[in-house]
C-alpha cells in the first residue's frame, strides 16, 4: 500500500504542475471521455423501452459490470506487469493514475465562474457554472450561480479528488481507474429519470457505496483547515442530513458552515423544480467573492491531503 500511497502522491503533483494539457486532450481525449462513450453505448444497447422494471434493472447491472471490468482489467493487468516494487514502478503507477487526478481542472472550472460574475458579467457566469451542474442556469441570479459553483466544488472535492485517490491507495491503478468508471456510471445514467431509474439503479447504489468513506473523509479535511473544526464538524453532522445524496452533503455542509453560507436549497432540474431543503439555512447567500473564499479552503483542504499523505509515505519507508 506504501507504493501506491506514493504512486497517488505522483499523480497528484502531476495534476497540480499541468493538469490535463489541452494539446494531450485534442489529440487523445480523456480516459474519462473513453468511459463515458462505453456508456453510452451500453445505454444504447441495453437500455431498450418496453421492457419490464426488473429487466431493465438486471441489464444495469450486466451495464455497470461491463463498464467497470472494461476500466478495471486492463488497469489489473498492466499494473501486474509493472516491477513488484521500487521507484519506477511507483512512477508508472502515478503517472498511469495522473487523469483520473481532477484537482487543477475543478480549480479551474470554479474560478472561471467566479471571473465573469466578478465583472457582473452574469450571462458569462451562467454559460461557466453551466459546465459544471445539472441544474437549469438559464435565469440564475449572483447568489444563485455563486450556490451552484461553491456546492460543486465542495461535492467535487470529494468525487474528483479524495475518492479517486482513496481507492487508488488501496488497490492502486485497478482502484483509481475502477472507481471512475463507477462514479461517471453514476452521473451519466444514475438519475431517477423515466429512462435511467431502472436501469441506472445499480450504478446509483454503487457510487453511494463507493462515496460513503471519502465523502466523510473530504468534510474532515474542510473542517481541519477552517480554522473551527469542532463547530464545522457540529455543524456538518446536523445538517449533512438533509441533502438528497448520502454523501454529497457532507462536504457541501462543512463548506457552508465554513463561509457562513446556506446551501443546497430549491433548484430547476430539466423543467422540474426540486425543493430541496436548505444546508446552514441560517447562513448568508452566495457572492462572487465566497467562490473565491471557498477555493481557498478547496486548495488549504487538498494541501493538507498532500501533506498527510507524504508523511504516511515518509513513515512508511522508515
Amino acid at each position: 500500500m506504501s507504493d501506491f500511497l506514493a504512486a497517488m502522491l505522483f499523480a497528484v503533483a502531476l495534476d497540480a504542475l499541468v493538469g490535463w494539457p489541452q494539446w494531450l486532450y485534442e489529440r487523445i481525449g480523456h480516459p474519462v471521455t473513453w468511459i463515458g462513450r462505453t456508456i453510452t453505448f451500453v445505454d444504447r444497447v441495453l437500455n431498450v423501452s418496453g421492457a419490464s422494471s426488473l429487466a431493465l434493472k438486471s441489464r444495469g447491472i450486466g451495464a455497470w459490470i461491463a463498464v467497470v471490468s472494461a476500466a478495471v482489467v486492463p488497469a489489473f493487468l498492466l499494473q501486474n506487469t509493472l516491477p513488484a516494487d521500487g521507484p519506477l514502478r511507483v512512477m508508472i503507477i502515478g503517472f498511469l493514475a495522473w487523469p483520473f487526478v481532477a484537482a487543477r481542472s475543478l480549480y479551474a472550472h470554479v474560478a472561471a465562474v467566479a471571473e465573469p460574475l466578478e465583472r457582473n458579467e452574469l450571462r458569462g457566469a451562467r454559460k461557466a457554472v453551466a459546465m459544471i451542474v445539472g441544474r437549469d442556469t438559464t435565469n440564475l441570479d449572483e447568489a444563485g450561480i455563486s450556490r451552484a459553483a461553491i456546492e460543486s466544488l465542495a461535492e467535487n472535492a470529494s468525487d474528483g479528488v479524495v475518492a479517486p485517490l482513496f481507492w487508488g491507495v488501496l488497490f492502486g491503478l485497478p482502484g483509481i481507474a475502477g472507481y471512475k468508471a463507477v462514479n461517471t456510471l453514476d452521473s451519466m445514467i444514475g438519475h431517477k429519470t423515466p429512462r435511467h431509474e431502472a436501469f441506472g439503479w445499480a450504478s446509483a447504489k454503487i457510487d453511494d457505496a463507493a462515496n460513503y468513506l471519502p465523502a466523510r473523509l473530504t468534510a474532515a479535511l474542510l473542517a481541519a483547515v477552517s480554522g473551527r473544526p469542532v463547530a464545522v464538524l457540529r455543524s456538518t453532522l446536523a445538517n449533512a442530513k438533509f441533502h438528497r445524496s448520502p454523501n454529497a452533503g457532507w462536504p457541501e455542509a462543512a463548506m457552508a458552515s465554513i463561509l457562513g453560507l446556506r446551501l443546497s436549497g430549491p433548484r430547476i432540474y430539466h423543467d422540474r423544480v426540486a425543493g430541496e431543503p436548505w444546508l446552514n439555512e441560517s447562513g448568508a447567500d452566495a457572492s462572487a467573492s465566497d467562490i473565491r473564499r471557498a477555493l481557498r479552503v478547496y486548495l488549504f483542504a487538498m494541501a493538507l491531503l498532500a501533506a498527510i499523505g507524504a508523511a504516511g509515505v515518509v513513515t512508511s519507508r522508515t
